[in-house]
């Protein structure tokens, strides 16, 4: 099944932590987005993000693809100590085709998508007939926060990318 996934680092060496990530998925990677350097959300001082999204092709549900995500992230050194804080890297499933089960563990698509250029730029890049249930008002409200997206990696970063 295909999913598209964030993935977000502020802390160390940024790039490489995103591609570690998807290497430590082990999962097909069919399509990565330009990655962008962006400031960060939220009332925490702390350094800027690289953000990317991926679509991967998983034979999990939603959970067990969660579950696998978080193990990824705590590979990575991830702590949560303070919510929206510094992080090695932030995998947030996005959203996934085809059936999905409803789950009190996730809610897809994911919640905020609509809300950060961050996010809503890069999976439209990767995967622009994703049917988003967003409305043209929120879509146009944060492309509108595309301009302060700074680029910094064409779509050709991560070389294992599959060519569909």
């Amino acid at each position: 099944m295909r999913a598209a996934i964030a993935l977000g680092s502020n802390l160390g060496n940024r790039r490489r932590w995103l591609e570690l990530a998807l290497e430590l998925l082990d999962l097909p990677v069919l399509a990565v987005s330009p990655i962008y350097d962006t400031e960060p959300v939220g009332p925490i001082a702390q350094g800027r993000f690289l953000n990317a999204v991926a679509v991967i092709d998983t034979p999990a549900d939603p959970v067990g693809l969660l579950a696998r995500m978080l193990s990824v992230e705590r590979a990575c050194g991830r702590r949560r100590v303070t919510p929206k804080g510094p992080r090695t890297v932030d995998l947030d499933l996005l959203l996934m085709a085809g059936p999905v089960t409803a789950s009190p563990h996730v809610q897809l698509p994911h919640p905020e998508i609509g809300q950060r250029a961050f996010v809503l730029v890069p999976l439209l890049e990767v995967w622009p007939r994703a049917g988003i249930p967003l409305s043209e008002e929120v879509v146009q409200r944060c492309l509108s926060d595309a301009h302060s997206l700074v680029l910094v990696a064409a779509a050709s970063w991560y070389p294992q990318t599959r060519q569909n």
